[in-house]
């Protein structure tokens, strides 16, 4: 009998974790919980109409199918404890418990988090109260950083160069929390994600996100427009300071806080002229991040998660195609703030190719139709020998695929392009 794989959720990363996850020669069948229209279409994976962070259905369903390994892809199961249901039933599961989710469940605990263990990042306060806050920032130089302190979908930042701005981003989250309000950070963006075991960590390739939603770094912040990997940014020698700075400290700083963790710890990074410092830690992948990692990892998904997930020692390094990946997100009209819902998507057929994959984001399939059913609806992903070749591959893709009020950006991979 082969190995049966259980992944949570039903996002572009989850697709694209599942669609490696099933490369396995050991892996027989991947259940999605609840899945897409993209992972239903996949050779060996199952869609299972639950929700992930249902934890005792979680588990009865992962006894019932006699699961291997479950991998938990979104924060909302992670924070909700499904992670420690599962380790309390005996079953792998590869994704932190409760209190190791805590360090993207709430940016302040993520905050006292790295000051008590050395790890670089911007100066804040957190707050809880209209007024308190507003007094803090009235003291703040522009441009500021006003978080929501909880899970927000990647949608609770706003980064405001006006005090008004600054002002309605605190009015506005306040309704759902606490918040944090940050000095604003030069430099550039990149994420850095590692697996972490207890102490043990295994960095994967280096990769860079889009939050803005418009060209040119323009427009709101969203969950992310599209991403690229490798970039020039974390050459060897920034990533070397990355993990010696941040990555082995916080691995350290858990087991220092007797806080178990088994999982992907994912630092979204500014790297500036003091060097890197810490934006955000997330406890999973991110998502456009995963697509163009997935394309790139030769590396076997399952044996890896499942080497982890024992608790056994891992591997010293990983293998990466040499080529370049880049994965451009489509979007409805509307998105972020009022994503536009239900339009058949035309062109699917036409856009897979060798060097070219689509995975499902916000998708349903009705009546035979795929349409789109949130606001990030796919990632058209692509390789390529270099950056600009699977840029150029990507969006030739991209001009296949339409609906009524897609939109996407024109630029994924702007900024290593003009470093290459």
């Amino acid at each position: 009998m082969g190995a049966k794989v259980m992944v949570l959720g039903g996002g572009g990363r989850e697709h694209a974790i599942a669609w490696k996850l099933a490369q396995s020669a050991e892996v027989t069948k991947v259940y999605c919980m609840p899945g897409n229209p993209g992972t239903a279409a996949e050779a060996k994976v199952h869609n299972l109409v639950l929700k992930p962070t249902d934890a005792d259905h979680v588990v009865a369903a992962a006894r019932a199918l006699n699961v291997t390994l479950v991998v938990i892809g979104p924060e909302a199961p992670l924070v909700a404890g499904v992670g420690d249901a599962l380790r309390r039933a005996g079953i792998p599961v590869f994704g932190p418990n409760a209190a190791g989710a805590m360090l993207e469940g709430s940016k302040a605990h993520a905050k006292t988090f790295m000051a008590r263990h050395g790890i670089p990042t911007a100066r804040y306060g957190r707050f809880g109260d209209t007024d308190a806050a507003l007094s803090y920032l009235r003291d703040q130089p522009l441009p500021v950083v006003v978080k929501a302190d909880g899970l927000a979908a990647g949608k609770g930042v706003v980064v405001a160069a006006e005090r008004a701005e600054a002002e309605a981003a605190v009015h506005q989250f306040l309704q759902w929390g606490p918040i944090v309000i940050e000095e604003f950070l030069e430099g550039e963006e990149a994420s850095f994600i590692a697996i972490v075991v207890d102490g043990q960590v295994l960095p994967l390739a280096g990769s860079q996100d889009h939050k803005r939603l418009l060209d040119g770094d323009q427009g709101p912040n969203t969950g992310g427009m599209g991403a690229y990997s490798p970039t020039p940014i974390l050459d060897t020698a920034m990533s070397e300071r990355v993990l010696r700075e941040v990555m082995r400290p916080a691995a350290q700083g858990l087991m220092t806080d007797r806080t178990p963790y088994c999982g992907f710890l994912y630092a979204g990074l500014m790297i500036g002229p003091a060097g890197p410092k810490v934006l955000e830690f997330n406890c999973r992948l991110g998502d456009p991040e995963t697509q163009p990692l997935m394309m790139r990892l030769r590396s076997d998904l399952y044996t890896l998660l499942l080497t982890a997930a024992r608790g056994d020692l891992l591997p010293t390094a990983l293998d990466w195609d040499s080529r370049a990946a880049l994965c451009v997100v489509l979007a409805t009209g509307g998105y972020p703030d009022h994503p536009q819902t239900g339009d058949p998507i035309r062109g699917l057929d036409e856009t897979q190719g060798g060097t070219v994959k689509i995975f499902h984001a916000g998708t349903e399939a009705r009546d035979g139709t795929v349409i789109t059913a949130g606001g990030r609806v796919l990632g058209v992903t692509a390789l390529g020998e270099n950056l600009a070749i699977a840029q150029q591959r990507a969006y030739a893709a991209v001009a296949e695929i339409r609906w009524p009020g897609l939109q996407y950006r024109h630029d994924i991979g702007h900024r290593g392009l003009r470093r290459a």
